[in-house]
């Protein structure tokens, strides 16, 4: 990927990690390209500072775009996509990046939010993002069928409304976005609901997978994925 902004490696055959290490670690999310026969997945969009889509390879093949959740560090390259889809009960926001539900402005008042201007000239007064309506939903068991991978959608709110995972049950691999992640889970912010988070954990303390990744963190297989959620649960269940 040639780009002075974003890392990238890979992390199985098909699926390219890309990360944004100048952006305040807690905004540095984790994006992914999922590599098919018949077209690529992008899962997540980074903050938007750089443009992700010019970045990545150009290979010519088409790009569904998926966005986990609307939040700042998942969404600001979404509008460069032609083929976006996400979960309905987050579709207000994609469609105008209101603040409420991309919390754009927390990202805006760390005191560092980058540590280096992607290129010269730039002006971080003038970062903001862009609308990006999503041209179909996508909901719990809908399929996304790649030519030669079929991901299972699974709705898993509690972050957020309309968190979203992908999961490709032949293989394993799981696609968690911050619905579950190897990281501190955050909770306490709008749009956030404790109870509904507490069953989406009883889910994926059952859920069988081989390897999960994360919106955050590093990747996990299913012993420590049911650590993770088992805890949450003994933490926040009444």
């Amino acid at each position: 990927m040639p780009s002075s902004w974003f890392e990238c490696r890979n992390i199985s055959p098909s699926v390219t990690l890309i990360t944004e290490p100048f952006v305040h670690s807690f905004f540095r999310a984790n994006l992914y390209r999922i590599e098919g026969r018949d077209f690529d997945i992008q899962l997540d969009f980074g903050v938007g500072i750089s443009s992700l889509s010019k970045a990545l390879p150009g290979n010519r093949k088409p790009v569904l775009a998926i966005a986990t959740h609307a939040h700042v560090d998942h969404v600001g390259s979404f509008h460069e996509f032609e083929r976006r889809a996400g979960h309905a009960a987050e579709a207000e926001f994609f469609r105008t990046m209101k603040d409420e539900g991309t919390l754009a402005s927390w990202f805006v008042r760390q005191e560092e939010p980058i540590e280096r201007l992607p290129h010269e000239g730039y002006s971080f007064n003038d970062y903001r993002l862009l609308p990006a309506p999503l041209t179909e939903l996508l909901d719990e068991g809908d399929t996304v069928d790649t030519g030669d991978r079929l991901f299972k959608i699974l709705h898993l709110p509690g972050h957020s409304p309309g968190s979203i995972a992908l999961l490709d049950e032949k293989n394993g691999e799981f696609f968690s976005g911050d619905a579950i992640y190897d990281d501190e889970l955050v909770d306490d912010i709008p749009g956030a609901d404790i109870p509904t988070y507490v069953q989406t954990m009883r889910r994926l303390a059952e859920l069988d997978i081989k390897v999960g990744h994360g919106g955050h963190g590093p990747s996990f297989d299913r012993a420590r994925m049911h650590a993770i959620a088992r805890a949450y649960v003994g933490m926040r269940a009444i």
